[in-house]
């Protein structure tokens, strides 16, 4: 697949066989059930065939059809085990691979974009992808000067095909929705949209990852390679090595899925408050477990690993980092304050002015949710995921009458997107976490103001929220 638009008839047709394929599924099921088999036993079966489908058809192409395979991946560990055990090896491939293109196309790319000179950039190319995504490829190379690079090539028509593709999978976004319980697919594909201009942008990307690769620098838990060179449709960054988080996820020992999942958490939160923006594509294939220092893998201990983060096509602007809202409702939540964390949720548009809820009922509703942040430690498994996605997506349960009465204000759209796809991340690596730990450290409001101000007068890192988003002109203007 050398040119994605040169396939335009083929993608069409392979999507649109995605909702006949399911109706012909229901019908068929219907037919069980007419045969004995009960409800609950028949839409099991349903589901694991969706799954397969779905998850081959999106994995034998890039674009939008790639990218919504991406999202919908993280929340593998809200499935059922007997739908999600066959297809988590689809799943995962789709994290961190797809289908190349080929190496005459990259050179006319590079060609164009750099110059007929541009091997003259580079001591070595390899012409085969390291890496391959929903809009581009990566190469490894060695810069001219030595060091060792990542280039990033978008595949040429990358623009039109994700509009193409999400466009047509927006359709019959309900259909898919049984798939991943008390999730609303269609909001996702409609977001996953708004973004494309974006992520097609490497201008964009190139300034995002440089803030991230300024900050930090030198940091003992989170590396981010550094831009050599960006260009239209090709981004050139520093190479990074390390154990992919899909290997993690599938063969760890449990102390690289603990210290992985720990450093993940340690991100999510201090990314925004560090450098005012939110890396807002966390599936597997964008992290990296990497020594901590020159030893070889094998001898590093549980704690003497960092978190490589790759890909900053899609991140959330918050110049002030994440909204001190969620620290507060998080907080009283747990200290069980209903009254004031429904009016503090009606204020911020969760809660409609024209809907009445019962306070205490909004608390019950949440509490499970928040159960990671409540004790010093908590393990992520997929039984956990799959509770809550349960009690949330069963029409008979309490909380799934509340949940249709919350609202979700666009300007946490991509948060509780971010949020969600990372726990689920950290249900696949089944990881014991020191949650609390990070949301006191660097969640905004999640402290009552005196300890925020211990924090100052101690020197603590929880003082320097205000001041670690100086200087965020770069990306906030862009």
């Amino acid at each position: 697949m050398s040119d994605l638009p040169r396939k335009a008839v083929t993608r069409t047709a392979k999507l649109a066989a995605l909702p006949l394929g399911i109706a012909g599924r229901a019908t068929w099921g219907l037919g069980k059930r007419l045969g004995g088999k009960s409800a609950e036993i028949v839409a099991r079966e349903l589901q694991q065939r969706t799954a397969e489908q779905l998850f081959k058809v999106l994995g034998e192409l890039k674009g939008g059809a790639m990218k919504v395979g991406q999202a919908l991946s993280v929340f593998e560990s809200a499935l059922p085990e007997e739908v999600a055990g066959p297809y988590r090896a689809a799943l995962t491939k789709l994290q961190d691979a797809a289908p190349p293109m080929p190496a005459r196309t990259v050179h006319q790319v590079l060609a164009e974009r750099l110059g007929e000179d541009w091997r003259d950039s580079f001591r070595e190319f390899d012409d085969s992808p390291a890496a391959a995504a929903s809009i581009g490829q990566v190469h490894r190379a060695v810069w001219h000067d030595g060091r060792e690079v990542a280039v990033k090539v978008q595949y040429p028509g990358a623009g039109e095909a994700l509009l193409s593709d999400l466009t047509q999978l927006s359709r019959f976004a309900r259909l898919l929705g049984p798939l991943i319980p008390g999730m609303d697919i269609k909001p996702l594909i409609t977001e996953l949209r708004d973004r494309i201009s974006e992520e097609l942008d490497y201008g964009l990307e190139a300034r995002a990852q440089q803030k991230h690769a300024a900050e930090f620098s030198g940091d003992p838990d989170v590396v981010v390679p550094d831009v050599v060179h960006q260009g239209d449709q090709v981004l050139v960054t520093e190479w990074i090595g390390g154990i992919p988080l899909a290997q993690v996820i599938s063969a760890g020992p449990q102390e690289q899925r603990d210290r992985a999942g720990q450093l993940l958490a340690r991100f999510l939160f201090s990314g925004p408050a560090r450098t005012g923006l939110l890396h807002a594509d966390p599936h597997p294939g964008n992290f990296r477990l990497l020594p901590a220092d020159d030893r070889d893998d094998d001898d590093q201990g549980p704690g003497a690993w960092r978190l490589g983060v790759l890909d900053f096509g899609t991140v959330d602007r918050l110049p002030g980092g994440l909204p001190a809202t969620i620290g507060e409702s998080l907080r009283m939540t747990l200290e069980g304050e209903a009254e004031a964390v429904y009016e503090l949720l009606r204020e911020e548009g969760f809660v409609k002015e024209s809907i009445d809820l019962d306070p205490d009922a909004v608390l019950d509703y949440l509490l499970p949710i928040i159960e990671p942040a409540e004790s010093d430690t908590f393990t992520f498994t997929r039984a956990w995921m799959r509770s809550q996605a349960a009690r949330i997506a069963d029409p008979r349960s309490p909380a799934h009458q509340l949940g249709k009465q919350l609202n979700l204000p666009p300007a946490y759209l991509l948060i509780h997107r971010v949020t969600l796809s990372t726990i689920g991340v950290l249900c696949q690596l089944n990881a014991t976490v020191r949650l609390r730990d990070e949301l006191e450290e660097w969640l905004p409001g999640f402290l009552p103001d005196d300890a925020v101000m211990a924090g100052h007068e101690d020197g603590g890192r929880a003082g320097e929220l205000s001041a670690v988003t100086d200087g965020d002109e770069l990306v906030a203007g862009a």
